[in-house]
């Protein structure tokens, strides 16, 4: 459940344009998101792996410079949970920094709306009311909360205290539907696709509606975003046992272009991802 030009150059042309800026906080705002973003464009995974602690210290600035602005908590909360879900393997070390990510997004939102963080872990239906309270302007800061808590427990998976979260995180993506389905390329649907995935019918999972989501998440990037499909056959097809469907959407990726703005990193990780899946079908379906 993971996103992210020549972005080294992409950084010093930010830093120049920045310098003659003259506005701290627009400077700060500016560099952090623009920071996230050629991160995102980035076509080499081996690049954003080796050179993204340097511009996870940068942000670290940021953050200690601006530690109440909520678009440089949520820059950082991205680059973190990022870095810690799809390039970390220790899991000490990947479940330090996704608790990083998801403590700086919580305090981006909870800055904002104390109630709903004051109920996260409390009274379920006060709750929902609170996330029912929010509006479209706070989707930013919702979804960012939302996925660094989803990545938060996939670092911390063999705790059973952090599983029991997450009916919470699928709270939090049905409000960002509510808001706005689009959001990021559908993929909140993605992620409740993913959580109604884990189990079978008969042990209480719902694959039908985690179907549904991943359907409806293509639908919505027009099969643009790759790691739809990669998730859809990784969790989906392989519960149920489909390896028709499971086959046809990994080739689909590994013949798709990966170069769409804001995806292609995404897109070229989900190819990778994409070729293993496959090279391991027969052996999968077969048992």
């Amino acid at each position: 459940m993971k996103t992210l030009s020549n972005w080294h150059k992409s950084i010093a042309i930010i830093l120049s344009a920045s310098l003659l800026g003259g506005c701290v906080s627009m400077i700060t705002d500016r560099f952090a998101n623009n920071l996230s973003a050629a991160i995102l464009n980035q076509d080499d995974p081996e690049t954003v792996r080796d050179g993204a602690p340097a511009y996870l210290l940068l942000l670290d600035s940021l953050v200690l410079d601006a530690p109440d602005n909520p678009d440089v908590l949520r820059a950082s909360a991205t680059l973190y949970g990022t870095y810690a879900t799809i390039f970390v393997s220790d899991t000490e070390r990947s479940q330090r920094l996704a608790t990083k990510a998801y403590q700086q997004a919580r305090t981006a939102i909870c800055s904002e709306h104390k109630a709903l963080c004051a109920n996260e872990r409390g009274n379920p239906d006060a709750f929902r009311e609170q996330l029912a309270a929010l509006r479209i302007g706070d989707i930013d800061l919702l979804y960012t909360w939302g996925t660094s808590w989803a990545g938060w427990i996939q670092t911390h998976r063999n705790d059973w205290n952090a599983i029991a979260d997450l009916p919470r995180v699928e709270q939090v993506m049905k409000r960002v539907i509510e808001l706005d389905e689009t959001h990021d390329w559908g993929r909140a649907h993605v992620y409740l696709g993913v959580i109604n995935s884990q189990l079978p019918p008969s042990l209480g999972g719902k694959p039908d509606i985690g179907r549904a989501h991943f359907e409806q998440a293509i639908n919505i990037s027009n099969g643009r975003d790759l790691i739809a499909h990669v998730e859809f056959a990784r969790t989906y097809a392989r519960l149920v046992f489909d390896q028709e469907l499971h086959d046809r959407l990994l080739n689909d990726v590994l013949t798709m272009d990966e170069r769409v703005n804001s995806l292609i990193l995404s897109n070229a990780l989900a190819k990778r991802e994409a070729d293993k899946l496959l090279q391991t079908s027969a052996a999968y379906f077969e048992d």
